[in-house]
């Protein structure tokens, strides 16, 4: 129960904060343009917290919202001029691209180090929709990305051996959705941000909470939903 409230209670948060900064603006405590700049501070706070939680595991959404908010506060306290993120914005693409490459390097030397073959699998959903179901005793992890559409992975004909799977999940203004057999144990460490993270699957008998997971899924929900099913 208290990781699927956790996505919520981020975003909860987050909206409070906002709010009592907005009121600080509008009641004269503090100036507007000293306002948009702690709300930017508030935006690399979460990522860092996320990071923190994740034990370093969920690199891409809390990099890129660290990064991301981080240039538009140093924007808007006078730090960087006002047309530089117009003309730089690229960057944040490369950098994704860049985090992307550097999960997969981890996860995969990762499973080198225990001695485990490698599953891999990944699906792009961008403005439209893409399903995969592996077929493998040796599913390793892999990268679900919907951006403006819907990606699913359904696990159901996947197992795991020796270590846990890692999913790199991102759903910008999309859905992702992970499928896994009941009897899998899901860690969920992902960031939402204006969207959800939840475990929809029907409860079954409780487990030892020091049990190792078969699956743990990073990433990050932003004006989007990541949903587990059975």
């Amino acid at each position: 129960m208290t990781r699927n409230l956790s996505g919520r209670l981020t975003t909860g948060t987050v909206i409070v904060l906002i709010g009592i900064i907005l009121l600080l603006s509008t009641t004269g405590f503090v100036e507007m343009r000293s306002v948009w700049g702690w709300i930017a501070a508030l935006f690399v706070l979460v990522g860092v917290w996320a990071l923190v939680r994740s034990e370093f595991r969920n690199l891409v959404g809390p990099i890129m919202i660290i990064a991301i908010a981080g240039t538009f506060f140093l924007r808007n306290v006078g730090v960087l001029p006002d047309g530089m993120i117009g003309t730089w914005w690229p960057l944040f693409v490369v950098l994704f691209g860049l985090l992307i490459m550097v999960n997969r390097s981890r996860r995969r030397q990762r499973i080198r180090l225990e001695g485990h073959g490698a599953g891999e699998v990944t699906s792009v959903a961008v403005f439209g929709s893409d399903e995969r179901r592996p077929v493998t005793e040796r599913f390793t992890g892999g990268e679900l990305v919907a951006v403006f559409g819907d990606a699913r992975l359904d696990l159901s004909d996947a197992g795991v051996e020796g270590v846990a799977a890692i999913v790199e999940t991102i759903a910008v203004f999309g859905s992702a959705e992970i499928r896994v057999p009941k009897d899998w144990d899901v860690r969920l460490e992902t960031l939402s941000v204006f969207g959800e993270t939840s475990d929809r699957r029907r409860r079954g008998g409780e487990r030892d909470a020091t049990d190792d997971p078969e699956l743990i899924v990073t990433g990050i929900a932003l004006f989007g939903d990541i949903e587990i099913r059975d």
